[in-house]
């Protein structure tokens, strides 16, 4: 919304860093790349943190510029501790919901589609041979990462690109913040198609207007229509991600 004489009312202000264009990178830099996005965008807690020393050992294999930004974050993470990169984590993902790490949530806000949107989620990890089980919601991106790297690729592709202006809201989000998490988020986005004219300008929208607002209960969540057909295959737990202390 925009008045005459005063501007935009503004979600998040104006965007600050342009998309960067993918790099070029193989189909284990793609699933490396998501599976140590997925641990360092989780809750830093005691098992995600004993993973840092291993993701920081696979960053030669990696494209630089992926390396680059995933090194940048480890060296931040060592500079500040578990502790004071857990304080980090909640006053940035908890306590901003431009920063959201639910997909769904920058497109659906908190409505009725929010139920529809979670449902499709899960189909398609039961179309992988994957039934879901973990403590957060299936669109929280880890888990979306986490899916591609050790599910099906593909699928999580649908996923991602269905909901890229919520990855680029987000990555504009971190960057006005200058969280260290930016570069973990733009190594994600490096790994995806190049944004097109229309998604930055739905991106641009979101980010001027928001999510929708309309408040629901939790009766609300009901079915909705399937993304992709009924799962077949072995059904395999994704990794659940910890549960933060409860201050």
């Amino acid at each position: 919304m925009s008045l005459p004489g005063i501007g935009p009312v503004s979600f998040l202000g104006r965007a600050r860093r342009q998309p960067r264009p993918p790099v070029p990178h193989t189909a284990r830099q793609r699933a490396l790349t998501h599976m140590a996005t997925s641990v360092l965008l989780a809750y830093p807690g005691e098992e995600a943190v004993a993973k840092y020393p291993t993701i920081a050992a696979e960053l030669g294999g990696l494209p630089r510029p992926i390396a680059d930004r995933l090194g940048a974050f480890l060296t931040h993470a060592e500079h500040v501790g578990p502790d004071g990169l857990a304080q980090e984590y909640v006053a940035t993902f908890d306590l901003k919901r431009k920063c959201s790490l639910y997909l769904s949530y920058f497109l659906t806000g908190d409505t009725r589609k929010r139920g529809t949107a979670l449902v499709t989620f899960l189909e398609v990890y039961r179309a992988a041979g994957f039934e879901f089980d973990a403590a957060e919601l299936p669109d929280f991106l880890p888990v979306v990462l986490e899916f591609s790297a050790v599910g099906d690729a593909e699928l999580a592709g649908v996923l991602l690109a269905s909901h890229r202006e919520g990855l680029e809201v987000l990555r504009e989000a971190l960057a006005a913040l200058g969280s260290p998490w930016t570069g973990v988020v733009e190594a994600v986005t490096l790994t995806l198609p190049h944004v097109d004219e229309a998604t930055r300008r739905r991106t641009l929208d979101l980010i001027a207007g928001g999510p929708p607002a309309e408040m629901v209960g939790a009766d609300a969540l009901g079915p909705g229509e399937p993304l992709v057909a009924a799962a077949t295959g072995s059904h395999l737990p994704l990794i659940p991600s910890p549960a933060r202390p409860q201050e």
